[in-house]
């Protein structure tokens, strides 16, 4: 549990920021702020909900799905405490262990995210370019160990990373950029050589993150190329249709990183603020526009959220009728 207190901080602490230089709009910040994270929460629950409870969306697309809402789930639940925190109780000071942990989760979760949208770009290519096949290679237990070896890789690559870090000396009572805490900003803080860490840091983010948007961009070669061979155009439209959504997750998920990555480790000079907006901007918005994205492109999805919703409705007059009697 994150430990939060005043703003006086002491060496083994350090003080998050919301947005730096505009303290005095915190306030007003909080409101769209808050309206997000509830777009988050609220929007990958339903995802979650309507597909364990819909047999019909019992399919590895929606697994693969469900598996996204997942991890934007758990990845908007970790900088909930602090970023509301902040914003609205300043509660700036956050413990060093407790900033490790938060630290370790934010990455943790999205290295986890990039992966699941290799094996969301894996379901579109045997889906478009080896229909016979798709069935036949994507069952429900390929599902189920695609997940499995995602977790795992996860935790094979970022474990070892927890426990070096557990070791290393931080100078504390330092103001981060963000109101979270995260490796390029934390860094820059040991008693040691920082290069160090943040070449290891970079090393691992290129080698995980780039790995996973190579395959990606390597599926959509070999669909794009097959998409090319059909004939009829209504065809052709179709099947790029279907990837329509999985593109803007990319889209949303890969260009918020890469800018932040590029403004912590190569732009010295990026004004913090900026920063503070990049990184609230990359684990905000794949949160919130993933749901919204796949509700409104996705038939079945929408489908099934209408009857989710239908069905609550007709209880209801029930409940007022027996109520009445």
């Amino acid at each position: 549990m994150l430990i939060f207190n005043n703003t006086t901080s002491s060496s083994s602490s350090f003080l998050l920021t919301a947005f730096p230089g505009l303290e005095r709009a915190d306030v007003w910040i909080s409101i769209p702020v808050c309206c997000l994270y509830t777009v988050a929460l609220l929007g990958n629950t339903v995802i979650l909900f309507v597909i364990i409870t819909e047999q019909s969306l019992h399919k590895p697309m929606y697994y693969f799905l469900s598996m996204l809402a997942a991890v934007d789930l758990c990845l908007t639940i970790t900088t909930l405490p602090t970023v509301l925190g902040v914003l609205w109780f300043y509660a700036r000071e956050i413990s060093l262990k407790a900033c490790l942990i938060q630290m370790f989760l934010v990455h943790f979760f999205s290295f986890l995210e990039s992966s699941v949208l290799v094996a969301m770009a894996f379901d579109r290519f045997m889906a478009i370019c080896n229909p016979l096949q798709y069935a036949i290679v994507l069952t429900d237990m390929m599902s189920l160990v695609i997940g499995l070896i995602i977790f795992i890789r996860q935790v094979i690559f970022m474990f070892p990373c927890g426990l070096a870090l557990s070791n290393v000396s931080f100078r504390g009572g330092q103001e981060l950029s963000h109101p979270f805490c995260y490796h390029p900003d934390m860094i820059k803080f040991t008693h040691s050589n920082p290069w160090i860490s943040n070449f290891w840091g970079m090393f691992l983010q290129l080698f995980l993150n780039g790995t996973d948007l190579l395959f990606i961009l390597f599926s959509y070669v070999l669909i794009l190329r097959t998409v090319l061979t059909i004939v009829a155009p209504r065809k052709q439209q179709k099947a790029l249709g279907t990837c329509v959504c999985h593109i803007c997750a990319v889209t949303v998920f890969y260009v918020p990183m890469i800018t932040l990555s590029l403004a912590h480790r190569l732009f010295n000079s990026t004004p913090r603020v900026i920063c503070s907006i990049l990184a609230n901007i990359y684990l905000l918005l794949p949160p919130v526009l993933n749901p919204v994205i796949y509700s409104l492109k996705t038939k079945m999805i929408r489908q099934a959220i209408v009857q989710l919703f239908q069905f609550k409705r007709s209880r209801h007059p029930n409940v007022r009728g027996l109520r009445r009697r």
